[in-house]
């Protein structure tokens, strides 16, 4: 027969409340754990909504050199590349700046002539694609200046797809010197050049001046 001394009493005391001490953690992490939610899948308690979207500020494209023509008064236009890294395409409805109401609009043909006009539907930038805003092409056009946008300034532009996204970017004030394209009033009408010779708006011959 074991020796049931003082020494060996404490001993297996201090195993009992060992055992048990283990035995009530072990039934707390149970209890806060739980089982899985059925419904949602995630265990009780716990969060059961789905991680968000990415915020509009994490870029739904990614906007590459943007610029907008310097300006006194009347109308001008902001440009830029818009770049879609996405598997699908995104489409483009609509756009705000504080300096002015901002419309989509491109160029086309019209009776022999090349016009300025809204453009219907958006402007679609197709997966793994890009889209150019360019002088003669499609652009963001700012209408009715509220202030002069002078070389130098910048315009923060908010964007709007059609699935309610939205993104900002900003736009540097650029002189434009390329065939005096004209953004007023007449969509497109020829106004003359350096030369003297009239040249149909929105077909500029160069680039922004850095």
């Amino acid at each position: 027969m074991r020796p049931t001394g003082p020494l060996g009493t404490n001993r297996r005391a201090s195993v009992v409340f060992a055992a048990a001490t283990a035995a009530a953690l072990l039934a707390v992490g149970t209890a806060g754990c739980g089982p899985a939610d059925p419904a949602s899948g995630t265990p009780s308690g716990a969060s059961s909504g789905a991680s968000a979207p990415a915020s509009a500020s994490a870029g739904v494209l990614t906007i590459r050199d943007p610029w907008v023509k310097a300006a006194d008064k009347g109308m001008t236009a902001a440009f830029g590349t818009l770049v879609n890294d996405s598997d699908a395409d995104v489409t483009l409805t609509g756009a705000t700046t504080e300096v002015s109401v901002l419309e989509l609009h491109e160029m086309t043909m019209k009776d022999g002539a090349m016009v300025m006009r809204q453009k219907q539907g958006g402007v679609v930038i197709r997966a793994k694609g890009t889209h150019v805003l360019e002088p003669g092409g499609d652009h963001l056009m700012l209408m009715d200046l509220r202030r002069p946008v002078r070389a130098g300034d910048e315009v923060t532009v908010t964007l709007t797809f059609a699935d309610g996204r939205t993104q900002q970017f900003t736009a540097v004030a650029k002189p434009f010197t390329g065939a005096q394209e004209s953004y007023a009033p007449g969509h497109g009408a020829p106004e003359p050049t350096m030369s003297g010779q009239p040249a149909p708006s929105g077909q500029p011959t160069t680039g922004p001046t850095p």
